[in-house]
């Protein structure tokens, strides 16, 4: 009896400590943005005042990363996006009562600094992705991602810079003086297309109408002024604020950014809004798959081999229960998805890619 006592308490325990693998909440919504050519010559000055800046659409104002599970910014951040053969432009708006900066190493964790950060996923397939970080002193970190952290921990390439990226940052206030109030930091960007080609299995330039997966965030820290200099506030949290909502505390779900659309009209042209087509819903059916895939590899030490298994349900399209098939192997696992004439074959693996 004892013996089972002990066997019932370790179970207990094993349970209690099991690991779950953290999964977006709330409905798949992701926020998209039309880009569209300029019409005049975009100097990286951080002004915006060019008549193709003006004539740019801001995109939604920033919300917590969470969603609306957690209270909206109290400070206002949006962006702005234009696109030739040869650049993506980014506009962004901070809103700042207090800015300060202290990172002037590049490639250093800019977000240890309040920070503005760029999220780029040409082909959408999660891997081989885009991050860029800087701050207000104009200190850049850019890095490329081999895969999320989710899937492996040594993911970033932080001797990769970005050729010939330009940038200039606009300050409406002073830096580092807490004796005044400020109203705004501004990043002005431009990113080289051909940079971005490397790793995207897409035709370039974007025809009309394709899109990519982005998405922005800012980190914000809390401070107060010690001997004229701003702190951190130890213990407090960075606030984590974004586009489009992440779900949850993690920036590298690249399933969950927005959309970029690019158009080849010219800016203020045209009011063209493209919408995320249907197949990007099965895509995210197929996620939630290796969501699935996840916890059931830490509560079980092997994958599913089954929707059954998963205590999952056939993806219905248009009416009709599409057909999957689950192939396991010594490392992982194949899950694919079969369509129809409207809708391609897709699968995922057990690293997320999906293709």
């Amino acid at each position: 009896m004892k013996q089972l006592s002990l066997i019932l308490i370790l179970l207990s325990a094993i349970v209690l400590f099991a690991e779950t693998f953290p999964v977006p909440v709330g409905a798949f919504a992701p926020l998209s943005y039309t880009a569209f050519r300029p019409i005049d010559e975009i100097v990286m000055d951080g002004d915006f005042d060019e008549i193709s800046w003006q004539k740019a659409a801001w995109t939604e104002d920033f919300v917590d990363i969470e969603g609306d599970r957690k209270p909206k910014p109290f400070h206002r951040t949006r962006v702005k996006m234009l696109w030739d053969d040869d650049w993506l432009y980014f506009a962004a708006e901070l809103e700042e009562p207090q800015i300060w900066a202290k990172l002037t190493e590049r490639d250093a964790v800019i977000f240890h600094d309040n920070d503005f950060e760029i999220f780029i996923d040409p082909d959408g397939d999660t891997h081989d992705y885009y991050e860029l970080e800087i701050n207000a002193l104009g200190t850049l970190w850019d890095l490329l991602l081999i895969k999320p952290y989710r899937d492996r921990h040594k993911v970033a390439v932080n001797a990769w810079d970005i050729r010939d990226i330009e940038y200039a940052i606009g300050i409406d206030g002073t830096l580092n003086d807490p004796s005044d109030i400020d109203r705004a930091w501004r990043v002005e960007l431009k990113i080289p297309m051909s940079v971005l080609q490397e790793c995207a299995n897409k035709d370039f330039p974007p025809p009309e109408g394709d899109f990519w997966r982005l998405n922005f965030s800012r980190v914000h820290w809390d401070t107060e002024v010690i001997d004229g200099e701003y702190i951190k506030i130890a213990g407090k949290p960075e606030y984590n604020w974004v586009w489009s909502p992440q779900g949850l505390i993690a920036m590298h779900y690249p399933e969950r950014w927005g959309y970029l659309y690019f158009s080849h009209a010219e800016v203020g042209s045209t009011n063209l809004n493209y919408e995320i087509p249907a197949s990007e819903e099965v895509k995210e059916y197929l996620r939630q798959l290796y969501y699935k895939q996840k916890q059931y590899y830490f509560d079980h030490g092997k994958y599913a081999k089954s929707l059954r298994q998963l205590k999952a349900t056939p993806y219905v399209w248009k009416g009709k229960k599409l057909k999957s098939r689950f192939e396991t192997h010594s490392m992982g696992y194949i899950i694919t998805l079969y369509g129809d004439k409207e809708l391609p074959i897709l699968r995922i693996r057990e690293d997320g890619l999906l293709w």
